[in-house]
């Protein structure tokens, strides 16, 4: 599934908005903001790389981000001074703009780049194996781009250890002393020092040493992924390969899809609605499997569902089977008819978090829809964050 198609899929149901009562308007744009920037405003991750190390840029990349050996990347041409997108190990892609070495002149032209596409995260790398302190011309550099980027992206400092050093003296003082070096001269800069995150250590990959590697570029990727803004980070969790990070970007595509399910589920609109949450519960499911480094695809979105022995529309049906029985009770109908879509949109949702994520087999994937469904209180989502059911004041009692 591709952003266009997305972008159909948000415009219909903002369109759809428009018939609900002004008092249910509100949450749902509330749970649909977080779906638009995970997934429909989704970009690479913009870093710009400042510092005194000299390692070529692929490197580098592949360096920090532990996706590709340096081999696979040294015949990417880079422009000097611009951004360029780079593929990561074929899980995803990073923006980077190689602002190192810059002198007056091209840092002119780097204020621009940032001007019209500003970084997220200013990567200011040093040489780990070097004594000396750090250059006070790099970092007055640093607090130039930053100014131009708007001062409001984070800082990461990031010492990489040549594998002398790592070999010679494991865990030596001159080992980390690069390290604190960087870091006292980034705090004791009043312009950079509020933006800092952390300082980091990691060691370039050499024979013996590649766990070691490994360890600190995941870390990083880590905490890059959690300092990224919402439109970045889906590409930056599939490129750090993190389950934890994955887990909760899923976490949050179910939580709200649910609930505007339930919202939408709970208006007395017959089968008008029908169309919107399947198509939701599909967007969902393909959503978590793009988050676990698969690709977009209803189709196989459908495939699954069908897996789990789920019709996609059967919950819809139910629900419409419901309000029938219900229209004698109005208002409160159409909250169980909302809760019935609601639950069965985050029993899909953890089933496929359980699969795709977590690695479980497609029978206990099965076994986790069927619980998860059972799970849910008579007391539906929506009424617990303020979404009061519609009645006959609604506007529209059809089918309540």
């Amino acid at each position: 599934m591709n952003q266009p198609l997305f972008l159909h899929i948000v415009e219909r149901l903002e369109g759809f908005l428009h018939k609900l009562p002004d008092s249910i308007q509100k949450p749902i744009l509330h749970e649909l903001t977080p779906l638009k920037q995970l997934f429909l405003q989704q970009r690479p991750p913009r870093f710009a790389l400042t510092g005194s190390h000299r390692l070529p840029v692929q490197e580098v990349v592949a360096t920090l981000f532990a996706a590709a050996q340096p081999g696979d990347l040294r015949d990417v041409l880079m422009e000097v001074y611009r951004w360029h997108n780079i593929d990561v190990g074929g899980h995803g892609a990073v923006a980077v703009l190689d602002a190192r070495g810059a002198g007056e002149a091209a840092i002119r032209n780097i204020q621009e780049e940032l001007e019209h596409a500003p970084a997220d995260i200013f990567l200011h790398v040093i040489d780990g194996n070097s004594g000396r302190p750090v250059l006070s011309r790099e970092t007055d550099t640093l607090v130039k781009l930053h100014a131009s980027n708007g001062g409001r992206a984070k800082i990461v400092g990031v010492s990489l250890l040549g594998p002398r050093r790592g070999v010679t003296k494991p865990g030596g003082a001159e080992r980390a002393g690069a390290q604190a070096k960087l870091a006292a001269a980034l705090s004791e800069t009043p312009e950079l020092r509020d933006h800092v995150v952390q300082v980091l250590e990691i060691p370039l990959s050499a024979p013996g040493s590649e766990n070691e590697s490994t360890e600190a570029a995941a870390r990083l990727m880590t905490l890059l992924s959690n300092e990224l803004p919402n439109e970045a980070r889906v590409e930056m969790i599939r490129i750090s390969r993190d389950r934890q990070a994955q887990t909760q970007i899923a976490q949050v595509l179910v939580k709200s899809t649910s609930a505007i399910c339930t919202a939408i589920g709970a208006q007395p609109i017959p089968l008008a609605d029908l169309p919107i949450l399947t198509t939701l519960q599909l967007v969902m499911v393909s959503g978590i499997m793009y988050i676990a480094g698969r690709e977009r695809s209803l189709r196989a979105a459908t495939e699954f569902i069908g897996a789990l022995g789920v019709n996609v529309g059967a919950g819809m049906v139910l629900r419409e089977g419901a309000r029938a029985v219900l229209k004698f009770f109005p208002g409160w109908g159409n909250v169980v008819c909302g809760m019935i879509a609601g639950a069965g949109t985050y029993a899909l949702g953890r089933a496929a978090i359980v699969y795709f994520l977590e690695g479980m087999s497609l029978k206990d994937a099965r076994r986790t829809y069927l619980s998860s469904r059972k799970k849910t209180t008579a007391r539906p989502k929506l009424l617990r964050s303020g979404i009061k059911p519609a009645g006959p004041a609604g506007g529209n009692s059809r089918g309540g």
